[in-house]
């Protein structure tokens, strides 16, 4: 199973006045059981990029690939596409709308066709995927706390089993008992269920502490990629994009210049305890 994208560029409103490319030559994978971060500024092409991925855009020159198939070929569906390929735009909560939550999720697999029967339980094993329980069933979507609503909206899309999720900005707004929950999530989706997840975030931290590969985007390119320790290494580079590097990076940055010895770089709280506990113990300061 894969999602693949090969030189993909994409223009809006092409042959007016008002022409813009917002991808150019584009070339990425997406693989089973992997979480890959997509990040760059404002305007760096991130929203095309997923909306091409999932079928709602057609690329102005390149191809689209799912599980080898060109998703705009002649006769491809992609309303079937759609299924297999789950996208959850940002605040996807704003587009809650039944009168209780089992209704809601149960709404993407009835537009599939399925029977009721199954619909419920795809709705249901979604809801335990996300962490909510039976009591949810009949709650209005509407009284729920903002991670409570983000994770009836993820859940919708589960429930249509798809084998790729892209979420836009999932923990955006969030106070950080939410962000942690939806966050513990999408590990649990990539451990257990080996779903490839494409996050887009402008959270260096999530990036850092989630992402097995990371893109850069730079005015609708890619300007660099690799494993997340690989592109935060790249600091001048990602300087001149304006983008920040994770805190616990440039905290390593800050140690660094004031000649602590730590070597390297730390990209969470613990690693970088762990680091700083060492040369600790090697100066017999514990």
């Amino acid at each position: 199973m894969s999602l693949r994208l090969e030189h993909v560029s994409y223009i809006y409103e092409p042959g007016t006045p008002m022409e813009k490319k917002a991808l150019e030559d584009v070339s990425l994978r997406v693989e089973k059981g992997e979480i890959l971060a997509v990040i760059g500024a404002t305007g760096s092409g991130k929203s095309t990029l997923i909306q091409l991925m999932n079928g709602l855009n057609k690329p102005s020159e390149g191809k689209v690939y799912f599980n080898d198939t060109d998703i705009f070929s002649e006769n491809y569906s992609r309303k079937a596409l759609r299924s297999k390929v789950g996208l959850v735009f940002q605040y996807p909560e704003y587009q809650l709308f039944e009168t209780d939550v089992l209704k809601d999720i149960c709404f993407g697999p009835k537009n599939l066709g399925l029977p009721e029967e199954e619909c419920l339980a795809r709705a249901r094993k979604a809801m335990r995927e996300v962490g909510l329980d039976e009591d949810y069933e009949k709650e209005s979507p509407f009284d729920l706390s903002g991670g409570e609503k983000r994770r009836v909206a993820i859940a919708g899309v589960l429930a249509m089993e798809p084998e790729i999720l892209i979420l836009d900005e999932p923990a955006a707004g969030l106070d950080p008992e939410g962000k942690r929950e939806i966050l513990k999530k999408l590990n649990t989706l990539r451990d257990e269920q080996g779903i490839g997840i494409v996050l887009v975030s402008h959270s260096m931290e999530d990036v850092a502490q989630l992402a097995d590969r990371v893109i850069v985007l730079e005015k609708g390119r890619i300007l660099t990629q690799g494993t997340a320790r690989e592109v935060f290494a790249r600091r001048e580079m990602l300087h001149t994009t304006g983008l920040a590097l994770p805190v616990m990076s440039r905290l390593w940055e800050k140690l660094q210049e004031k000649g602590f010895p730590v070597s390297g770089q730390a990209l969470s709280v613990y690693e970088a305890k762990d680091k700083i506990l060492e040369v600790l113990r090697e100066k017999g300061h514990v």
